[in-house]
């Protein structure tokens, strides 16, 4: 099939350390390459791809130190994505809703995966106004908000099979992988340590949005000889810091769409403390790779105990249901249904 992947310019694809959607679009862009697809990608000049790469943007959003307007070239990607639109069999789109208008008076068949959380209220109108345009879920909690609409399918994230390592053996720390914000919660994954009196290493990225809530609220913390924060990691990097921990803590307080970290810990054989939201108990099999638990009490008690689970059932739960392949070949079937092109 000839398939266009759309992707956000805010990160390359990939990313060269934090940045969720472009990441799932690297992952899913090479999957679909590999299987012999002619895949079109979509997203800034900095990007690394076997694909075709169409670059609007010469480099992504957030390292151009210009502080480009993100709409200007978003707006300016989306015209040249349907002023190619005939050449594809399938455009699928990873870029909010900016292009609903001109999709719905596109001729070739196309979608949107939904990376974000959905309750919020503006959101509702929005996508009842284009209630014919075909949407693809990450997680079959995320959709709840928006009925009615035209959903084709729910499509979990999946990782390259060789991306990570497995690793049998832990050393003496829980990891907390991500972002810095209030919805993240380190604040609990620090209190969970200090109780456990084991290290916490701590490789986030801080957005400005959240810079005064790290510097009041989390920076403090980060005192305490418990604590190593280390900064923004790339996946170099992450196999080790996820690979060598007893556990990831993921103590969330907020409707997580999916949570990548989950299934990058799970490949490198590491169980999840997660807390009970989201799209937590669809991609967690509580006592098998991981822990859910509704509170701190919970948490730290899961925390003493997570050596009693079998690291071997991680790698295999990630290899049995997170995969890139098996996320390109759901997405395939969908394409294939948009565009009743035969299997």
């Amino acid at each position: 099939m000839r398939i266009a992947q759309v992707a956000p310019l805010f990160e390359s694809v990939p990313p060269r350390a934090y940045g969720g959607t472009e990441r799932v679009v690297s992952y899913l862009t090479e999957a679909l390459v590999e299987q012999g697809h002619d895949v079109t990608l979509f997203a800034s000049g900095d990007s690394i791809t076997r694909a075709r790469l169409e670059a609007v943007a010469p480099r992504s959003l957030r390292t151009d130190r210009r502080r480009p307007d993100w709409m200007v070239w978003h707006t300016l990607m989306l015209d040249r994505v349907f002023e190619l639109a005939d050449q594809f069999d399938v455009i699928h789109f990873h870029v909010d809703v900016l292009h609903l208008p001109l999709a719905r008076r596109c001729a070739t068949p196309l979608l949107s995966t939904t990376h974000g959380r959905l309750d919020l209220p503006d959101l509702l109108p929005l996508f009842r106004n284009f209630d014919e345009h075909p949407l693809v879920s990450i997680s079959d909690h995320q959709r709840m908000p928006l009925r009615g609409v035209n959903w084709q399918a729910t499509v979990h994230h999946g990782l390259p099979v060789g991306l990570y390592d497995f690793h049998a053996e832990p050393k003496d720390y829980f990891a907390f992988l991500g972002r810095i914000s209030p919805e993240k919660r380190v604040d609990r994954a620090i209190e969970i340590a200090r109780t456990c009196a084991t290290p916490l290493r701590i490789a986030a990225k801080v957005d400005e949005v959240d810079r005064v809530y790290f510097d009041t609220r989390i920076r403090p913390l980060l005192d305490d000889p418990l604590v190593d924060y280390v900064g923004e990691i790339d996946d170099t990097r992450k196999n080790e810091f996820l690979g060598n921990a007893r556990a990831l803590l993921f103590p969330i307080d907020w409707p997580e769409p999916f949570g990548i970290v989950m299934i990058e810990a799970f490949a490198c054989g590491t169980p999840v403390i997660a807390y009970r939201s989201g799209s937590v108990p669809e991609v967690l099999d509580d006592g098998v790779d991981g822990f859910i638990v509704t509170d701190q009490q919970e948490a730290i008690e899961a925390a003493h105990n997570v050596h009693t689970l079998d690291r071997r059932r991680c790698r295999e739960a990630f290899e049995r249901r997170f995969t890139a392949d098996t996320m390109a070949s759901r997405y395939l079937a969908v394409y294939r249904n948009l565009t009743q092109a035969p299997p």
